[in-house]
């Protein structure tokens, strides 16, 4: 496929990002491809998704070197272009990136030459009672050890507001819609609504939805389920609720979830894929809900979410269950599928010599 335009989105923190950013410099001049880095940091301040999509000179590929949080800070900016976006692995334990930094400029090859395929994932978006900022008394606290903060989100002015719709966010979420308490001291109560529906009034550290990408992330940590990415899915998951009912919730993609703060609740901070992005007061609300678009991720061959599952949590075996003899093997079946099993979605078979245990 053709290239027309590389935007970069590099964690300057980490030499070997910054190394392998040259690589991709360099792999672009040799194909006379335009490259632009996307600094989301520039001038001291952070700039909206548009803007820095502009500022880049509207790339079609997006490849972010660094880990999950370069990741999701280069998705914001595909999504709102429509572009792909190609994760170089330089994280510690993170599942969104694709290729190696050695094997960066092999994967640019693939993609020059259609050796790709894409994939497509959920993304959130949402509205909310009101626009959605940061007080400015509070930035200052809420910057502590942090990079400049994100512009308040901006009104979809093509969507229809008022009433009990609100207004529209340009917003998008790859992982998580995050809404927490402010004060150690004091838990934020919130009705939450599924599908229209009051489910129930919470008492929490925070409340959460996810999508199936972000099932791995905080929602995981608060212990709510593991979801396939290539599921179709909202992950409600509550964080440290003071009721016996502590469960995630799983709806379908097109089961929106509202969350209101109650009236003698204290403030509550919105985060979007860990970005503090505005606070709500008592009687406010946000609705999220499937975005209509999609984020478009290379990936170079099948993806073994799976594997990367059992070996990025580092899971290991119960004691108990190795007693009882020799460990399972990792392929269960290493002969070509029957035809009633051609449709399932499965590992292909290992190659000759390799190890099945």
């Amino acid at each position: 496929m053709r290239v027309n335009h590389v935007g970069l989105v590099v964690h300057g923190g980490r030499a070997e990002a910054v190394a392998a950013a040259q690589a991709v410099r360099e792999w672009c001049a040799e194909h006379a491809v335009a490259c632009a880095d996307i600094d989301v940091w520039q001038e001291g301040a952070r700039h909206s998704a548009r803007e820095e999509v502009d500022a880049a000179g509207d790339p079609d590929l997006i490849v972010t070197l660094g880990g999950d949080g370069t990741f999701l800070r280069g998705a914001r900016v595909a999504a709102e272009n429509d572009a792909l976006v190609l994760g170089v692995d330089l994280g510690r334990v993170g599942f969104l990136t694709e290729v190696p930094a050695p094997a960066v400029r092999a994967a640019l090859d693939a993609v020059l030459a259609g050796g790709i395929t894409v994939e497509s994932r959920m993304l959130l978006t949402l509205r909310a009672s009101c626009r959605l900022e940061v007080p400015a008394q509070m930035e200052a606290l809420l910057r502590y050890g942090r990079g400049p903060m994100l512009p308040p989100p901006r009104v979809r002015t093509e969507c229809v507001t008022g009433d009990d719709w609100g207004v529209a966010l340009n917003v998008t979420a790859l992982n998580d819609v995050v809404v927490e308490k402010l004060a150690r001291d004091r838990q934020v109560s919130v009705g939450v609504y599924l599908a229209g529906r009051l489910l129930a009034c919470y008492s929490a550290d925070a409340l959460l939805v996810a999508t199936p990408t972000g099932s791995t992330a905080y929602s995981f940590a608060a212990g709510g389920p593991v979801v396939s990415p290539r599921a179709e899915a909202l992950v409600f998951t509550p964080v440290a609720p003071h009721m016996v009912f502590n469960r995630s919730v799983v709806a379908a993609p097109d089961e929106p979830i509202a969350l209101r703060i109650l009236e003698r609740s204290g403030q509550a901070a919105v985060s979007i894929d860990g970005q503090l992005r505005g606070v709500l007061s008592p009687g406010d609300w946000i609705g999220v809900y499937a975005a209509p678009r999609r984020l478009k991720a290379v990936r170079l061959g099948p993806t073994d979410f799976y594997g990367r599952l059992r070996e990025r949590m580092n899971l290991t075996d119960a004691p108990a269950a190795l007693a009882d003899g020799e460990a399972a093997p990792l392929w269960p079946v290493t002969t070509p599928r029957p035809g009633d099993l051609a449709h399932l979605a499965l590992p292909p078979a290992p190659e000759k010599g390799t190890r099945l245990s």
